[in-house]
């Protein structure tokens, strides 16, 4: 299959990204001459900006995109189009595995300036093995200041053979210096039976399943699959939609609080046992340290360990955020159909597995109660966003929603 068909419901971001593809080919084989960053006289560039709303496969595109570009197929000789997913260039780039495809994703808070220069610098090389040097950077919105001002330098003036391909939700998300150099390639959400579709076709996912999980997401893509393929996903939502039913006094809605941040606790715990042991131990046998964590490690590395524990503690709260602001999505979600019971509409119902709850809620209040109630949510999420203490900021939340 070609790189762009998991590219859901895109159809004219996969019509730019193929031209671009072919113009690039058209660049490495003498055919045109080496583009400039913002050059609109053709399709292929060096910066590219994806946006889009979480779960609308920005890096996805990024991803086919980088595998067009090292794409080696023999069709192409006889008129073959770059990107058949078959070659080695293709394969290894969407695997992550081409020597001259670096993709950057963070499971911290935020990219800081020694990670971005690491990248400026990898940009200036010459590709080793393939046709370009792609540096795909799937959370763009995550570059601190310093970070961006460093990125800026790399992406205003690129080495001949290279391709910035950043990722993020908004435009603004992104600093204007560096947005004003990319071409800009925005993505929808996809419609929801393409990604059942897309479920069914790439994962084997039963149809009913596959139906159910990408409308309870709304056509996100990742949270789709998660959904479907994992029992305590929807263990999880089921749980966070039974929340609105147990908030009419003070003392359910303190301990409806109080189980959403646990949960989402939970969730950092689970990926500190999968990933951190394993790390820890990685970095002590590298360090020369004998096994077992009751060893001591040899004079002078203790720094190091020190790094590698303070860097998981920051994944660990990014974890625990992300999952906090996944259940407040599902929420929000609920308080959405529940307006759309309240109102008439005819749009198809999210959360129809659910359907009992939103009739109840939906007869005990009128539509302004329901607003307010998602404004509750949103002002949450934003708190959370500005580092408000989580349970407090939860707690406010389960209170408004009592209120209504």
């Amino acid at each position: 299959m070609a790189v762009w068909d998991d590219l859901v419901g895109q159809d004219r971001v996969t019509e730019q990204l193929s031209a671009a593809a072919r113009d690039a080919d058209a660049l490495v084989t003498g055919a045109g001459g080496e583009p400039g960053p913002g050059d609109s006289g053709g399709s292929m560039t060096h910066a590219w900006l994806f946006t889009g709303p979480p779960g609308s496969g920005r890096a996805t595109a990024a991803r086919a995109f980088a595998a067009a570009l090292q794409c080696v197929s023999p069709d192409r000789s006889v008129g073959g189009v770059p990107g058949c997913g078959f070659c080695d260039g293709c394969h290894t780039s969407l695997v992550g595995t081409h020597a001259d495809v670096e993709i950057v994703r963070t499971d911290q808070l935020s990219i800081g300036v020694k990670e971005t220069r690491d990248l400026v610098r990898r940009a200036q090389l010459s590709p080793a093995v393939g046709r370009w040097q792609v540096i795909v950077l799937e959370d763009a919105d995550r570059l601190t200041e310093g970070a961006g001002n460093v990125l800026l330098k790399a992406v205003e003036e690129p080495a001949p053979r290279t391709v910035w391909l950043l990722c993020a939700p908004s435009l603004e998300d992104v600093l204007p210096t560096i947005r004003s150099r990319c071409r800009l390639l925005t993505l929808r959400t996809p419609p929801v039976a393409a990604v059942a579709d897309l479920l069914v076709r790439r994962d084997g996912i039963e149809p009913e399943i596959a139906g159910q999980s990408a409308r309870a997401t709304q056509g996100h893509i990742g949270r789709a699959r998660r959904l479907a393929t994992d029992e305590r996903a929807r263990a999880r939502r089921t749980a966070v939609l039974r929340l609105p039913l147990r908030v009419d006094d003070v003392g359910g809605c303190l301990k409806a609080a109080q189980e959403l941040i646990d949960a989402a606790s939970e969730d950092a715990k689970q990926v500190a046992e999968e990933v951190d042991t394993k790390e820890t131990e990685e970095l002590r046998a590298a360090l020369g340290a004998a096994a077992g964590t009751g060893s001591r490690l040899p004079r002078g590395t203790a720094g190091a360990m020190k790094e590698l524990q303070d860097r998981q503690k920051r994944r660990s709260t990014r974890t625990q955020r992300d999952s906090l602001d996944l259940a407040l999505v599902d929420l929000t979600g609920f308080y959405r159909d529940v307006l759309a019971m309240q109102l008439g509409s005819r749009v198809e119902l999210a959360n129809t597995d659910v359907r009992d709850a939103l009739q109840r809620v939906a007869s005990g209040s009128g539509p302004e109660g329901t607003l307010r109630r998602i404004e509750a949510i949103i002002e949450c999420r934003r708190a959370l966003d500005r580092n408000v203490a989580p349970l407090l900021a939860v707690e406010a939340m389960t209170m408004a929603l009592r209120a209504g």
